[in-house]
């Protein structure tokens, strides 16, 4: 399903703060030579994301899911001067890609690079967060979400993205295991009361989640 038409999304990008050339290197370079391209935040929704960082100016950010590191440093552009970011990726080259391109901006020392399972390594992590984001494998969100949730801080912020993968969470019935788990956290996100959210209609869907 085309979940954005692409002459609108070029205008949405046009409409944008160009990328920094870092980014736009990442953005590249991915494309011409990772075989899944497509799990890049990109252009508009990397902005947005350094938007929301700027915004709440956060000491300590979360990443699940780094892959070649756009969005990782999209969001640790808004940390406080002593702001720390960890980011886990799974993939050992992936999480090795990244870290080339962090040690090569200027947000290199505040970011902390996990590799590994992610459900392995969030429990070991001693911090409180003040922002979150959910981009790694589908079928892990509702477990990523309620490790993390009792350590985000009271009005911080979740960010889960791929919500509606592809349209295929839009099904009552979705195929494949990945668009059932996203449906799947999307309902328990939706009925939880202790949280506030907002589903944006930007790229592949982000949920926006607030702890009450």
């Amino acid at each position: 399903m085309e979940l954005v038409h692409p002459d609108v999304e070029l205008y949405a990008a046009a409409l944008s703060s160009p990328e920094e050339a870092l980014l736009e290197e990442i953005s590249v370079f991915t494309s011409q030579h990772h075989r899944e391209p497509h799990m890049l935040s990109g252009h508009v929704q990397g902005k947005l994301l350094q938007m929301i960082s700027h915004l709440l100016q956060p000491r300590r950010i979360l990443e699940i899911g780094t892959f070649t590191g756009y969005s990782a440093l999209c969001l640790a552009s808004g940390l406080v001067p002593d702001g720390v970011l960890h980011t886990i990726e799974l993939r050992e080259a992936d999480a090795q890609l990244a870290r080339h391109f962090f040690d090569r901006s200027l947000y290199g020392s505040k970011i902390i690079s996990h590799q590994g399972a992610a459900a392995e390594i969030i429990p070991t992590l001693n911090e409180t967060w003040d922002l979150v984001f959910i981009d790694a494998d589908k079928t892990g969100y509702v477990e990523y979400f309620n490790l993390v949730l009792p350590a985000v801080r009271q009005n911080g912020f979740i960010l889960a993205d791929n919500i509606f993968f592809h349209g295929e969470a839009l099904k009552e019935e979705p195929s494949g295991k990945s668009a059932r788990a996203i449906r799947t956290f999307n309902d328990y996100i939706r009925s939880r009361a202790d949280i506030d959210k907002v589903a944006l209609t930007i790229r592949d869907g982000l949920y926006l989640i607030r702890k009450l």
